[in-house]
């Protein structure tokens, strides 16, 4: 006789659980048993119920989905948010945010605007996310302490920053934070390549050795605007994606970011290459940019993840709004209504990510045997009734004021709307005493 399993940590019954894989599923009067993080049972409510569990929690009305996976974000720039609108990319980035980084981005501007960020990420229900932000090992103790999942990566420029003063410093601290926490349950660190136009060839080859070396991930900007491919094939003779092929970084590890610019000979070097696409629409649009266009990746076969960028950019880390735009500018520029239904849209915004990340076997999906990071979406409300598919009123007619409660690893961070580590009316005084120290000298 086979010993019986020990009991559940965790019970949930939802009325409806979406496992994202299989694709297109929606399990009605299903639970999902969670035990030491991790998914152990799903099944049908009647099987689910003669489990022995230590917790069994109904969630009427209620959708379970994997964790949203943000898979790209500036997280410390929420201090920023709001600090310079309504400006084109370049003039953004040289004339504000770069002299604001300057003067205000230090250990705890970074400290307190991660915090910030991350608990705006777990009200939202993103599980995990990616970062890129100076001062990366600040970054990651707020991650650790926060109990969210992450990928840190180290921003690398060809002039100095906060925190590091040569392309060489900073890539010296990212080599050494990967060996502090290759181990870390919750945490990968890549590289972070700025752009093609803020990183030299000489500096884009020490990123390739280190990141095949480490098998760890390349995460950058490439193709945000059409002014950024056009100087590039002035001053390099090709487009941005054909120099970094030519430099080797394409692969199963990049992660290249934006990509509103993909003429034939850029989509054949993503699809030869397998590197994935993260497609940031509301940042995009915002600073007029232009549009990935993401059904005709997707129809190519490229992994195409969703992120929010900086709240500087966006303005907001809604990775629930971000995939309803990105679903709706989808369908506008393939020309077709049917061009990233609701439900690949969430797989945009959980499987790809992970699969992007490299995290795929771990998270993403609501797997027997995968971390269980896990969110609760309340559908209950007038606003999204009736229910036909409940996808599609998630993505469609939901905003993430309905997120009810979020687990990752099977530890809750948010119960009934609220932070079970965090002080959210003391990030709020934080947030705006730098708000006053930032406007008081911000011309």
């Amino acid at each position: 006789m086979t010993p019986p399993a020990a009991p559940l940590d965790l019970l949930l019954l939802p009325t409806w659980l979406v496992p994202v894989e299989p694709a297109g599923v929606v399990l009605k009067a299903h639970g999902l048993g969670i035990r030491d993080g991790r998914i152990a049972f799903i099944g049908p409510r009647a099987q689910a119920l003669k489990l022995a569990a230590q917790e069994v929690r109904e969630l009427p009305g209620m959708l379970l989905s994997p964790g949203l996976v943000n898979a790209h974000g500036h997280a410390a720039m929420s201090l920023f948010r709001g600090l310079a609108d309504d400006l084109p990319l370049m003039t953004w980035l040289e004339k504000h945010i770069w002299p604001a980084e300057a003067k205000w981005v230090d250990e705890a501007f970074v400290r307190d605007g991660t915090d910030l960020a991350i608990a705006e990420q777990i009200k939202g229900g993103i599980s995990c996310f990616a970062d890129m932000y100076f001062f990366p090992k600040v970054a990651s103790e707020r991650v650790h302490n926060s109990g969210l999942r992450a990928q840190i990566a180290i921003p690398i420029l060809d002039f100095p920053t906060p925190g590091a003063a040569t392309a060489d410093e900073a890539l010296r601290q990212g080599i050494e934070l990967f060996g502090d926490l290759k181990h870390h349950p919750r945490i990968k660190i890549a590289f972070g390549p700025h752009a093609p136009y803020t990183v030299s060839d000489a500096n884009l080859e020490k990123v390739r050795v280190i990141a095949e070396e480490l098998d760890a991930a390349i995460h950058m900007h490439v193709h945000e605007t059409a002014f950024e491919v056009q100087q590039s094939v002035e001053q390099y003779g090709e487009r941005p994606l054909a120099r970094l092929a030519r430099l080797g970084l394409l692969g199963p590890r990049l992660q290249a970011v934006h990509m509103t610019q993909i003429s034939e000979e850029d989509l054949a070097l993503l699809v030869e290459s397998n590197s994935s696409v993260i497609h940031c629409p509301e940042s995009n649009l915002k600073l007029a940019s232009g549009f990935c266009p993401v059904e005709r990746l997707w129809q190519a076969g490229v992994n195409v993840a969703v992120g929010t960028d900086g709240a500087a950019s966006n303005n907001d880390l809604d990775l629930l709004g971000e995939t309803r735009t990105a679903a709706l500018l989808a369908k506008a520029v393939a020309g077709s209504a049917s061009a990233l239904d609701a439900h690949r849209a969430l797989r945009m915004a959980t499987l790809n990510g992970a699969r992007a990340m490299g995290l795929e076997a771990e998270i993403g999906s609501l797997e027997v045997g995968k971390a269980a990071d896990i969110v609760a979406f309340d559908l209950s409300g007038l606003a999204q009734q009736p229910i036909y598919d409940p996808v599609s009123q998630l993505i469609y007619a939901t905003g993430r004021d309905c997120v009810k409660h979020l687990w990752v690893g099977g530890k809750q961070l948010l119960d009934d709307r609220q932070l079970t580590r965090m002080d959210e009316p003391q990030l709020n005084a934080t947030a705006v005493t730098w708000g006053r120290r930032i406007s008081g000298h911000h011309e």
